[in-house]
């Protein structure tokens, strides 16, 4: 009995010792768990991802996506001179102090910013793009957004209904012409457009203004440039507009005989008092005297059926003149001295 009672307070002592260590193995279990962890999110940064990988591969939903350039105005094309703002968005990453890293390096101008605004020239041609930085965390780069800068297109006035003539500007009194503005490569743009000749700019400033009417006021010279958002182009080449004021056409005839006898020579003329400068078709009266190209003068060697009317009017562009009066030639046989007596 009393060796019984022995051996059992024995495995009773025995029991305790080994389930107290195994009580302290447990603890020490768990506070090497809960440091590990310390030790983990210490490793992490405020993103919510690791702060030894450069690429911030997320494992949080907090984390901030990609950043993107934006460009304002954005156009196909900027013209040199044109200022325009570059900027790097971070979506969900509102409410964090964040630094800025652009490429090209130029833009890196301390503090760094996330936006600039360029007055561009064409070395500012390229692809920009951006990245964030929050403590010691970077973002990712954003995409390429392309800059293109060309040099400002040159305007030109043109005079519509266009000349046959080559760099003809001569425009005839009464005549309704239109002078416009044309900026080649400025297509898609929205312009405001400015002349070189006050009264054309009555606002809103039009690409083209009509004449109706022409008088000797309308002539002169003629110029504009174009507005897009605050950048001006160059002024265009000045056109110079004429103004004629052609008076009726003359018939004349050389020599001036009331009589012209078959078979001597005449020289049938239309003359345009005012119209110096312009290169004039002419049409006459008979048609026979139409062939091309129609001149302001034949010679005619009279028969009999030249006899009759004569008049002219005269052409250039589209402008006619009025037909001139009627001027009559009379032929009569020519008489033979010889024979008469």
């Amino acid at each position: 009995m009393g060796h019984s009672l022995l051996c059992m307070m024995g495995f009773f002592l025995l029991s305790t010792v080994i389930c107290g260590n195994a009580e302290d193995n447990i603890t020490h279990s768990q506070d090497a768990d809960e440091e590990e962890e310390q030790t983990t999110s210490a490793q992490r940064d405020e993103f919510g991802v690791n702060s030894g990988n450069s690429n911030l591969k997320t494992d949080s939903t907090t984390a901030p996506i990609k950043p993107t350039v934006t460009v304002q105005p954005f156009w196909p094309q900027i013209y040199s001179g044109e200022t325009v703002t570059v900027r790097c968005e971070i979506q969900g990453g509102k409410g964090a102090q964040w630094t800025y890293e652009w490429s090209p390096y130029k833009s890196n101008t301390p503090p760094t910013s996330n936006e600039y605004k360029i007055t561009v020239t064409e070395s500012d041609s390229g692809g920009y793009s951006c990245r964030g930085r929050r403590s010691s965390s970077w973002t990712e780069w954003s995409n390429n957004i392309t800059l293109r800068v060309i040099a400002p297109p040159e305007p030109t006035v043109t005079l519509q209904p266009s000349r046959t003539q080559i760099h003809s500007s001569v425009i005839y009194s009464g005549e309704t012409v239109t002078v416009r503005c044309e900026i080649q490569g400025g297509e898609g743009a929205q312009w405001t457009y400015e002349w070189r000749r006050n009264k054309l700019n009555t606002p809103p400033t039009s690409r083209e203004y009509t004449i109706s009417g022409a008088t000797k006021s309308d002539g002169g010279g003629y110029s504009c440039r174009g507005k897009r958002d605050s950048s001006w182009t160059e002024w265009s080449d000045n056109i110079t507009l004429t103004v004629l004021s052609p008076s009726k056409p003359t018939v004349t005839l050389q020599p001036s005989w009331t009589q012209i006898y078959s078979g001597e020579t005449v020289t049938v003329t239309c003359e345009i008092q005012g119209g110096e400068g312009a290169q004039w078709t002419y049409e006459w009266r008979p048609a026979r005297l139409n062939t091309p190209p129609t001149s302001s003068e034949y010679r005619i060697t009279v028969t009999e059926s030249d006899g009759g009317g004569y008049s002219c009017r005269g052409r250039a562009d589209r402008f006619f003149t009025e037909w001139s009066d009627i001027i009559t030639l009379t032929v009569s046989c020519k008489v033979d001295m010889f024979h008469s007596f």
